[in-house]
């Protein structure tokens, strides 16, 4: 006969169970509290929110400058859409024009008949005046023939010119598409820099502020009115002394004295991303048009300024020469000497003078 296991009965009844859960679940609620209260983002420091910032700066100079190079595509490619145009308007009047002519030449034969030239010199009255006139009829037809090849000749290059067109255009479309996609991404950049920066009290705003400009401030040799009684700039007189400043620099007249003057006047300038001037700049905008005003021609952005003359150093480096930062090369400015440089930082600080230790130096190059 098989045993029979009795059922143990419940050490809880029905409330107690209930009071238990209750105290159970009360007790997961409270420990998930504290656990999400312990790894919650604390406020970011100021330190913290500064490293953010000037993290986010440094992308959105990234994106100005293939913003730049976008821009610089779009206008070639505008620029030779626009030449292409304006030369099939051309062909077309001519073709047009020929068209004209032979539509008259033809008119002209139907009025006379259409009849063998045989049979009209042997019904004229006047043979000399049929053979005066079939000779300039004869002359008639060889224009008629050049107007023929003409037309030939313009539609065939009309055709070209559409073809060119068409992909000059394509290509214009595909520019403007990516000039909106970098200007989304600096705009986006900037909006994060500002809304960090929003997070910050009056009192860490006024130390962030305060650290950026310690920073930035220019060494007093680097000042702009820093000059001996010679009229020699201080950044000069060190680059004189320690071997690293060019003859032709303290030459009046010469072109790195020259792109470093225009630089100066610039100074306190508003940084104006994807501007060249004149009310504002960018980086790359700034160092073009300093050059520009020394009667070099550079390129637009950072990444082809580099390659437009020859490398140097860091410790070959000479009034005039560009200096560049970062790993992407996404900065430029114009070296005046003294360890010094001219540039435009970025947005919300004007352009200044600053030491070229500030940021990672990626290279350096000597134009004109």
């Amino acid at each position: 006969m098989a045993a029979h296991r009795k059922s143990t009965p419940s050490l809880l009844g029905g409330q107690a169970v209930r009071t238990a859960a209750t105290l159970a679940l009360a007790s997961a609620a409270t420990t998930t509290l504290f656990e999400g209260a312990g790894h919650a983002d604390p406020r970011p420091t100021t330190a913290r929110v500064k490293a953010r910032v000037d993290r986010l700066y440094e992308e959105a100079g990234a994106a100005t400058e293939r913003y730049n190079g976008a821009k610089e595509k779009a206008d070639e490619a505008r620029a030779a859409f626009d030449r292409l145009r304006d030369e099939a308007a051309r062909r077309t009047r001519r073709l047009n024009d020929a068209r004209d002519a032979l539509g008259s030449a033809a008119a002209a034969q139907y009025r006379s008949g259409g009849l063998d030239p045989t049979v009209r010199l042997v019904l004229t009255s006047d043979p000399d005046q049929y053979l005066a006139r079939a000779a300039f009829a004869e002359k008639a037809g060889d224009r008629q023939a050049t107007a023929i090849r003409t037309v030939r000749r313009e539609l065939g290059a009309i055709g070209q010119l559409r073809g060119e067109s068409a992909e000059r255009l394509t290509a214009l479309r595909g520019h403007e598409a990516e000039l909106r996609r970098q200007k989304t991404t600096v705009l986006g950049k900037l909006r994060a820099a500002r809304t960090l920066l929003a997070r910050l009290t009056a009192e860490e705003r006024a130390r962030y502020e305060a650290a950026t400009a310690a920073r930035n401030a220019p060494a007093p040799s680097a000042r702009p009115d820093a000059t001996n009684a010679s009229g020699a700039s201080a950044s000069t007189r060190a680059d004189r002394s320690s071997g690293g400043a060019r003859a032709s620099v303290d030459v009046p007249g010469s072109r790195a004295a020259q792109a470093i003057s225009f630089a100066r006047a610039q100074l306190g300038k508003p940084y104006v991303w994807g501007a060249t001037g004149p009310s504002g700049y960018d980086c790359s905008g700034l160092t073009q048009a300093a050059w520009r005003a020394a009667g070099v021609s550079l390129p637009r952005t950072t990444y082809t300024q580099i390659n437009a003359g020859q490398r140097v150093s860091r410790s070959r480096l000479a009034p005039g020469d560009l200096v560049f930062f970062y790993s992407g090369i996404s900065h430029v400015g114009l070296y005046i000497g003294g360890g010094q440089m001219i540039h435009a930082p970025r947005p919300g600080a004007p352009i200044r003078i600053a030491p070229i230790d500030e940021m990672p130096f990626a290279g350096a190059t000597r134009v004109g």
